[in-house]
């Protein structure tokens, strides 16, 4: 135990001192936790260094669960709907081009094959965390590029976890198999649609229960609660302990507590995440970084050439332009948070060599250095390599992204239906899985050491078909009068048979699911068996009550799915012209007025931010309150959220702006609020001599107050003021206040300061 404590306190100082010099240098936290750990690794023989390794793994095991679960909570499965299909084509396209350019570089120097899809899956992933950084520092935050490199970045994060799960499987197999890899995927998406539709219906319900009970100490415990629950139940079913905590993450992101619970979770977030990365830096070998120089710079080339030739060609394919295109590929060429987390599987698995953690952590520092100057390198780039184009390929590639956001004017109604009812039919057959699942092997068994024989089979028979009515109903019978079905049926004759077969196929599986409970609880067949499941499907399909029933639980799901959005609609929603600006370089940006800014106060026309920085204020947030398209004379409080709208050099220099003012009036305000203690006499004709303390107005008028009086028998101690004590000459009082306010009480008294002994 003490051994335990002298080794968290080792990391904990460690990781202290390096994060405070590398916040100095202005450098990711993130190497600053790896150099910690390096230095208190036993690869460094001239400092104390950790004994207890297991431990540490131990804690950085949580530290992976809880940097996961932080993820989540910034997820949002409806963010990914709303991006479109431009992210979504750039990510998948740069995820396989760089795993192939890392499997290949892996080859090239004949590691195992293992060890080059792991290398792959690691060069895969872009670094969320030291883009995000390198963005604020630069001040790119507000830039049109970055909008969408952080786009894609979620679409990575999400990705990586399928892959963590993908790689797993593979780890364990040891061989690349299709078949079972098809099914870890059929296994992987089965659990993940399970646990967020059961997730989003019952959780929100329950927080809303007990919201009266919820204190912030209440609401930590429980969301870690339900955190660590749901990584045993995925540990329980083959999954990572990591993507278990990813999944309950994302589900609580749904919530509308989901911004109070990252910020409650953040301090146990950054406290684990931080023995996680010393981890990794324990595990450098600076031997083995020699040993392995070539690869390791070999690897960061094939980063550098693959992630700006490989990305451009991503992002160009999604629509974007040249110039948007290349900013964003400079702007990913480095591995951080998910390269270390991939290792670390690697690692525990044993299915990776001891050199590729090292290698890889080293990869990661030096692309960290370089992420800046590859972002500023990307314009330089661009202007060179459009010099260069011949006209006939700029055209096009014009055209291209020109024409990437068309929308199809005319719905296709047999798309729509078949869609509509396919994602019905996958989830609620998804459900009914689950249910048969659960009863047939959890509660059968628990009664069948309750009920003698058969009572038992025909309890858990009628308890499944029970639970399973209202999701056979839907799975059957939803959206079969929907305005598609009723278009295509009224449109022509030739879509009637089609639609009544699709109906005819909902209606078979419904019998499946009904036939598959009877057959394995009650082992009734033929003619009698036949006969029951009819009745049953027939009673099913004609209940009014499921039929309600079925269509509360679906509405409740799309509340709770939908609480979050419509509670910060509620505060304030950004415009819809948001996303349909003319101009392509033109977009809209959001902007917190902060507090004690000269800006505030006053009106938009003094002010004249169009002619100082090109923007236009579009609409001012404040509070529940949103003034669109505001006049010269609107006033600018603090706290407002602006809207402005601008080109992408336009904005950054009004966020530039703002920022130095902000910094400005922190500075100023913190030296004008200094409070100080000053000694004064009360001397012949003061105005207060002869007046009580209360009747002198020092408090009132002046904003200064009366600490002390020195007493005539002992200079050194101080009498408490009595707010009916009268002033008289040669009082010397200790009076509290601003300088400001010192410095008019003092004209305003002709009260002079006493030599200070």
């Amino acid at each position: 135990m003490e051994q335990m404590i002298a080794d968290l306190a080792l990391i904990l100082i460690c990781a202290g001192v390096m994060t405070m010099i590398f916040k100095k240098l202005k450098q990711p936290l993130v190497l600053g936790y790896i150099v910690a750990g390096f230095l208190a690794s036993p690869n460094m023989p001239y400092m104390p260094s950790v004994s207890d390794l297991e431990n540490i793994h131990l804690w950085s095991d949580i530290g992976v669960i809880f940097l996961l679960f932080a993820l989540g909570l910034e997820f949002s499965f409806k963010k990914i709907m709303k991006m479109g299909s431009a992210p979504i084509i750039a990510a998948c396209s740069i995820i396989l081009c760089m795993m192939a350019v890392g499997f290949f570089t892996g080859h090239a120097f004949g590691w195992s094959q293992m060890d080059c899809i792991f290398l792959g899956g690691m060069l895969a992933m872009s670094s969320t965390t030291i883009i995000f950084k390198a963005f604020d520092d630069m001040g790119l935050r507000q830039q049109r590029f970055a909008g969408m490199v952080l786009s894609v970045l979620i679409i990575e994060d999400i990705l990586a976890i399928v892959l963590m799960v993908m790689l797993s499987t593979l780890a364990v197999s040891q061989q690349f198999e299709g078949m079972e890899m098809v099914t870890s995927i059929i296994k992987l998406v089965f659990f993940l649609v399970l646990w967020f539709v059961v997730g989003i219906y019952l959780i929100p319900l329950f927080l809303r229960k007990v919201k009266s009970l919820m204190s912030d100490e209440t609401l930590l415990i429980v969301s870690l609660g339900l955190c660590f629950g749901m990584v045993v139940l995925a540990s329980s079913v083959g999954f990572s302990p990591a993507f278990g905590a990813f999944i309950m993450g994302s589900i609580l992101a749904e919530t509308i507590e989901a911004d109070k619970i990252e910020h409650l979770v953040n301090p146990v977030k950054d406290l684990f995440g931080a023995i996680f990365f010393v981890s990794v830096g324990m595990m450098v070998d600076v031997a083995l970084i020699g040993q392995y120089i070539v690869p390791i710079l070999c690897i960061i080339v094939a980063i550098m050439l693959g992630q700006t030739i490989f990305s451009t060609g991503g992002f160009l394919l999604a629509g974007q332009p040249l110039k948007t295109a290349m900013q964003c590929s400079f702007s990913l060429t480095q591995i951080g948070e998910f390269a270390f987390i991939l290792a670390t599987l690697g690692t525990s698995l044993g299915v990776t060599s001891d050199y590729l953690y090292p290698i890889v952590v080293a990869v990661s520092v030096f692309t960290t250095f370089t992420t800046p100057y590859m972002i500023r390198l990307a314009i330089p780039a661009y202007n060179a390599l459009n010099s260069h184009l011949p006209e006939r390929w700029r055209v096009l590639l014009d055209r291209y992204a020109t024409g990437a956001p068309t929308v199809v004017s005319q719905e296709n109604h047999w798309r729509t239906y078949l869609l509509d009812t396919g994602k019905v039919v996958f989830i609620y057959a998804i459900l009914c899985v689950a249910v048969i699942a659960m009863m047939l092997n959890i509660v059968w068994p628990i009664l069948e050491g309750l009920l003698p024989q058969p009572w038992d089979n025909l309890v858990v028979a009628t308890l499944t078909l029970l639970c399973l009515s209202p999701f056979l109903h839907a799975l059957m019978l939803k959206k079969s009068h929907s305005e598609e079905f009723q278009t295509l049926w009224a449109d022509s004759h030739f879509n009637r048979a089609p639609l009544v077969g699709v109906q005819t196929l909902r209606i078979v599986l419904g019998i499946f699911f009904v036939g598959y409970v009877i057959a394995h609880t009650l082992h009734w067949g033929g003619a009698l068996g036949m006969i029951l499941i009819v009745v049953i499907v027939m009673n099913i399909i004609m209940s009014r009550r499921l039929k309600r029933q079925s269509i509360l639980m679906e509405q409740t799901f799309t509340d709770n799915l939908n609480q979050r959005e419509r509670e910060a609609a509620r505060r304030a929603s950004r415009p819809q012209f948001a996303g349909h600006l003319v101009e392509r370089d033109i977009h809209l940006s959001d902007f917190l007025v902060p507090v004690g800014i000269p800006w505030a106060g006053q009106t938009l026309a003094k002010l004249n931010l169009g002619r100082r920085f090109g923007v236009h204020v579009a609409s001012i947030l404040r509070g529940k309150e949103r003034l669109n398209i505001p006049s010269g004379n609107a006033v600018v409080l603090p706290g407002d959220h602006l809207q402005v709208i601008g080109t992408d050099e336009q904005l950054s220099s009004f966020a530039h702006e703002l920022e130095s003012q902000a910094q400005q009036s922190q500075s100023n305000d913190s030296e004008q609020a200094e409070m100080k203690l000053r000694r004064l006499a009360i001397e012949e004709g003061s105005r207060f001599v002869g007046q009580t303390i209360q009747q002198s107005g020092i408090r009132q008028d002046y904003r200064c107050l009366i600490v002390g009086f020195e007493s005539d028998d002992d200079r050194n101690s101080l009498l408490a003021p009595d707010p009916q004590h009268p002033l008289a000459a040669s009082d010397v009082i200790w009076v509290v206040g601003e300088d400001e306010n010192l410095a008019a009480l003092e004209r305003a008294s002709h009260v002079q300061y006493p030599n200070a002994r």
